[in-house]
């Protein structure tokens, strides 16, 4: 039997999506809308506890149609496991559309017609679910996170709230110059600290867990699987991987924004 993720048909969330903005509302110099949008990760059903806000959606997103599924994902889910949470959580994105380049992201941080749709987003789950904490990955989704706390809705939240670093921020700190071992072990002790302030921050989590704490380093056991019932029905196994099954590529930056290739990865290959 495979579980699946049944999508969008229930109410408020069948009226979001009819109603997502397009490229009027994310400039295409800033955003890859021509690759539609990607709403959520996690349950649409009214048990979700915890709430994360992520930031953009990546290639594997595009292809998935689901937030987070990536090596970010993996590691974030191994996060949550730590927490005793493996199945009552839901996670939307800052933006919608994946950032093109990071200037993009930064200079609408404040923008008010994304913050609106965002906004019915975070006030429909809360309404919803019965969140207890809400985690921010990133600085972009800490802004995001305060901004609706402005809104009548969120002054209305009294749960616990976490500002976490980006579950890939050590890679994007490498790519500029970083000793990649220390920006490793930047996240995990920032993440150390938000283990320590969320634990039993959930009154009946999924699993009761004791508090235990990374290491210097990410281990294989650190990494959480992405469950089936997450995405779309039928997506294969793969897809749920941290390993790099889809890239963008081209030669010029236009063919680079235009083609993403999806590869299964060689030990997952029935040949």
């Amino acid at each position: 039997m495979h579980d699946f993720d049944p999508g969008y048909g229930r109410e408020p969330y069948a009226a979001l999506v009819r109603s997502y903005p397009g490229s009027e509302t994310y400039p295409t110099t800033d955003f890859r809308t021509e690759w539609g949008p990607i709403f959520h990760r996690g349950r649409l059903d009214g048990t979700a506890k915890v709430l994360v806000i992520g930031q953009d959606p990546a290639a594997h997103e595009a292809i998935a149609r689901r937030i987070l599924v990536g090596t970010a994902g993996r590691r974030f889910q191994g996060f949550l496991a730590k927490l005793g949470i493996t199945t009552s959580y839901v996670m939307v994105n800052t933006y919608l559309y994946s950032v093109y380049g990071q200037q993009g992201g930064n200079a609408h941080a404040h923008d008010t017609a994304i913050a609106a749709y965002r906004n019915a987003w975070l006030d429909a789950l809360v309404t919803d679910n019965p969140i207890e904490a809400v985690i921010a990955l990133g600085s972009l989704a800490d802004t995001a996170f305060r901004t609706w706390r402005t809104t009548p809705t969120g002054t209305g939240y009294h749960g616990a709230y976490q500002h976490l670093l980006h579950p890939t921020y050590p890679d994007s700190a490498a790519s500029t110059g970083a000793d990649p071992v220390q920006a490793m072990a930047k996240l995990l002790a920032d993440w150390n600290a938000g283990l320590d302030a969320l634990h039993g921050a959930v009154a009946a989590p999924d699993q009761q867990v004791p508090l235990a704490h990374y290491g210097n380093a990410l281990t294989a056991a650190d990494l959480g699987t992405i469950p089936e019932a997450d995405l779309p029905p039928g997506l294969p196994a793969w897809m749920r991987s941290d390993e790099a099954w889809a890239n963008r590529q081209g030669s010029t930056p236009a063919d680079k924004r235009a083609t993403i290739l999806v590869q299964i990865p060689a030990d997952q290959r029935p040949f």
